[in-house]
């Protein structure tokens, strides 16, 4: 499976089986960690076996369950974090589905427990990824229409369209969709956030799914 299909294929899930994670598997998430790590600058771990994150009562707020493994997104504070996060994050949401695993973004329904994690001085724990097996393959979220998180009017470039079309099927803080996106010309697009919880993590998952879909990297951003 590659990333575009992983796109269109995963769905969150909040039920989690027993099952621990292959050592094939982790070890592939360990590595593709370490790659976007050196890329991003930022301090993501993937934390196995630990519990407690998802025992109390947020957790069942969030109705969770099963969840033992997931992955910290950590960095350095900074203006970008967030965004960062978002988008190295998703990479792996959709790395661990082509692995053949199931995941689901956690911003807050979930217990920080520091001594499962490194967080060096300078640093913040923005969100957590839950990430292992599940008999459920979840449901796609309702989505806006192509024209409410789009300011373009008239032709179009398919590329263009195919990255909006996959942005819309990125997941975002309670469903908010708020971002909007908008043609400048044939060589940048400009994306906007909302107001709202996570919105700058949304920032990034979305980017990650246009450049994914549309074949463009991250020179294709303006202000």
């Amino acid at each position: 499976m590659d990333l575009l299909q992983a796109i269109y294929e995963r769905h969150s899930v909040r039920v989690f089986n027993d099952k621990p994670l292959d050592d094939v598997l982790a070890s592939a998430l360990e590595r593709l960690i370490t790659t976007y790590n050196a890329e991003s600058g930022l301090h993501m771990q993937l934390i196995q076996n630990e519990r407690k994150a998802f025992s109390g009562l947020k957790a069942r707020y969030g109705k969770f369950k099963g969840v033992k493994n997931y992955i910290a997104l950590i960095g350095r504070k900074g203006a970008d974090l967030e965004e960062m996060c978002g988008y190295f994050g998703e990479m792996l949401v959709l790395e661990a589905q082509a692995l053949g695993l199931k995941t689901c973004w956690v911003g807050g329904t979930y217990r920080k427990v520091p001594k499962s994690m490194t967080i060096e001085k300078g640093e913040k724990l923005v969100a957590v990824i839950a990430v292992g097996y599940s008999d459920e393959d979840g449901v796609q979220h309702k989505s806006k229409e192509f024209n409410e998180v789009s300011k373009t009017i008239g032709a179009m470039p398919e590329w263009y369209t195919k990255g909006v079309e996959a942005a819309l099927l990125a997941p975002t803080a309670i469903n908010q969709q708020k971002f909007v996106f908008e043609l400048i010309s044939d060589e940048k697009v400009r994306v906007t956030a909302g107001f709202g919880p996570f919105s700058k993590v949304d920032l990034g998952i979305v980017k990650c799914h246009f450049e994914i879909a549309s074949g463009k990297d991250e020179t294709i951003w303006t202000v």
